[in-house]
């Protein structure tokens, strides 16, 4: 392909040597813990048609990979954002300047921030031992956020329940809370965080709303009046692998952590794992890219759990996936331009005070998108409160704003 860096247009490192490199660093973050990614940046790009959205794809399929898009080539009005390793910023830059595409730089060193991070989450630790306290401003991993659990669901036991519906790849219980105020079988609203295992902001979302259910019902009088009727599901931590390699070996972890024969590279993308619309846009093939959508629908044991326990249920009304970075409000179906049936009911928080400003779309795969469950409402929105988007994208540490 012509013009790929370290493909002979551009001088680089061979590609035996970037596998050398790729496996001396794995070693070096197995001996010294987290991964670091000093010097790497986040470039934005702007396509100006789909030839140019077709080279920014292109980069995706190389082997090695040498980008990691954190949002992809959808369409030309869209910017595209990808994080590109220091050893590869030479060739990607010239890349892109080769064949026209204007970029700017929106992280300049992935790790300065990475290391803020680390040090809020610190002082936050100190504080909460301190204080005997937990904060529902600041990012936990997953120990913390299991032990939380437990105190909740003792503390709350009249309203909040926790249900184990199956386990991770390595074995972790995937958890669920449940809301419910007793009664014959009601109507079910489902809510996940996390499937995406660096996407932090999205569990202290849903740790803060788990607890803003029970501070409100009872004041509030719309909670209260659909915890009457409906019951709420929440699952905290759908991706727990990934989730904690992200705080043990590698921030910047997205998929679950699944092994299989035949390739060296780990994981599956859970948000493409789901039957509606497998293969499609938006996820692939290759098991080391980072939309790699696994061998076949729902084989993953975390999306299978979700699956087998929605299914079961039979009677959930609302499905909300909550992720973090591009400020979307995305309904069914992320596969097909196509308007659904109740469109304008699924676009109306749009840009209003309980979304703040955001974009629709349905140009990716939408998450819990089953093709089995007719005309449920499914969408996924992102936290309002996902701050300096247009220079970060999502927030990195842990201190973020609550509605």
């Amino acid at each position: 392909m012509q013009g790929i860096p370290g493909g002979g247009t551009h001088p680089g490192l061979y590609p035996v040597d970037r596998r050398m490199l790729l496996i001396f660093s794995f070693i070096l973050a197995v001996a010294f813990g987290q991964m670091n990614f000093t010097g790497d940046q986040v470039l934005r790009v702007l396509a100006r048609d789909e030839k140019q959205l077709s080279l920014l794809r292109d980069l995706e399929g190389l082997k090695p990979q040498k980008v990691d898009f954190w949002r992809g080539p959808a369409r030309p009005s869209l910017p595209v954002d990808m994080r590109v390793p220091f050893s590869e910023l030479k060739d990607i830059k010239a890349y892109l300047e080769s064949h026209g595409l204007s970029y700017s730089i929106m992280i300049k060193d992935i790790q300065v921030l990475l290391d803020e991070e680390r040090e809020a989450m610190a002082k936050s630790r100190r504080l909460e031992r301190s204080t005997s306290s937990f904060s529902y401003s600041a990012y936990h991993n997953l120990e913390e956020i299991y032990s939380w659990t437990d105190n909740f669901v003792m503390e709350h036991s009249d309203i909040v329940s926790k249900i184990q519906i199956g386990n991770s790849f390595e074995n972790r219980p995937i958890l669920v809370l449940k809301f419910s105020t007793g009664g014959p079988r009601h109507p079910a609203i489902w809510i996940d965080t996390g499937i995406h295992a660096r996407e932090w902001i999205t569990h202290a979302t849903g740790i803060w709303t788990a607890n803003k259910i029970v501070s409100d019902y009872g004041k509030d009088p719309i909670l209260t009046d659909i915890l009457k009727a409906m019951d709420i599901f929440i699952e905290l931590v759908t991706n727990p692998d990934g989730f904690a390699f992200t705080h043990s070996m590698n921030r910047l972890w997205r998929k679950n952590k699944s092994i299989r024969p035949g390739t060296f590279c780990i994981g599956v993308d859970l948000n493409r794992n789901w039957k509606s619309g497998f293969g499609g846009n938006g996820s692939n093939s290759k098991p080391c890219s980072e939309t790699y959508h696994g061998p076949f629908p729902q084989s993953e044991p975390e999306v299978a759990a979700i699956v087998k326990f929605i299914t079961a249920h039979g009677n959930f009304k609302a499905l909300i996936s909550i992720h973090s970075y591009s400020q979307m409000l995305m309904y069914p179906y992320g596969r097909s331009l196509e308007p659904v049936s109740n469109q304008r009911e699924l676009m109306w928080p749009v840009a209003s005070p309980s979304t703040g400003p955001m974009t629709v779309a349905s140009s990716t795969p939408s998450a819990l998108s089953f093709g089995i469950l007719g005309t449920m409402a499914s969408c996924c929105r992102p936290h309002r409160s996902s701050p300096q988007l247009r220079r970060h994208g999502w927030r990195f540490g842990p201190s973020w704003s609550t509605p």
